[in-house]
C-alpha cells in the first residue's frame, strides 16, 4: 500500500469518527429524552459507585445504558428521516415514528428492570 493510500486511508477514518461524534452531538443536543437518559445514566453510574457494584454488574448496567442511548439515537435518526420524507402527516410515517420511539420505551423498561434487579436488594439490605 503506498502511503499516500495509507494517509487516504486514515483521513477517512479520522473523517467518519468526526460525523459520528456529530451524530452523538446533534442527539443530544436536540432530543429532550436523549437527555433525560443522560441524567438518569450518570445517577445509575454514581448508584454503582455508591453501591460497589460487582464487575458483572457494572457490565449490565452498562449494556443496558449503552441499549437505551443506541435506541436514542436510531429513533433520533427514524424522526430526522421521516420528517424529511414526509414533512406533512402521513399515517404510515407516523406509525414508523411510533415504532422507533416504542422501540426507546422497550429498551428503557428493560433498563429499568436491569438497574431494579440490581440496586432494589443492595437498597433493602440497607434499609
Amino acid at each position: 500500500m503506498e502511503d499516500t493510500s495509507l494517509l487516504k486511508l486514515l483521513e477517512q477514518r479520522r473523517n467518519s469518527f468526526r460525523y459520528a461524534a456529530n451524530g452523538v452531538r446533534i442527539a443530544f443536543s436536540t432530543q429532550a429524552h436523549a437527555k433525560i437518559h443522560l441524567v438518569a445514566a450518570l445517577a445509575v453510574v454514581y448508584a454503582g459507585w455508591l453501591f460497589a457494584v460487582s464487575p458483572s454488574e457494572w457490565c449490565a448496567l452498562l449494556l443496558a445504558i449503552a441499549l437505551v442511548w443506541v435506541s436514542e439515537a436510531i429513533n433520533t435518526a427514524v424522526e430526522f428521516t421521516v420528517d424529511l420524507l414526509s414533512p406533512g402527516y402521513h399515517e404510515t410515517a407516523g406509525k414508523a415514528k411510533d415504532v422507533a420511539a416504542g422501540a426507546v420505551l422497550l429498551a428503557a423498561g428493560l433498563a429499568a428492570i436491569v438497574g431494579g434487579i440490581i440496586f432494589i436488594p443492595k437498597l433493602l439490605a440497607v434499609l
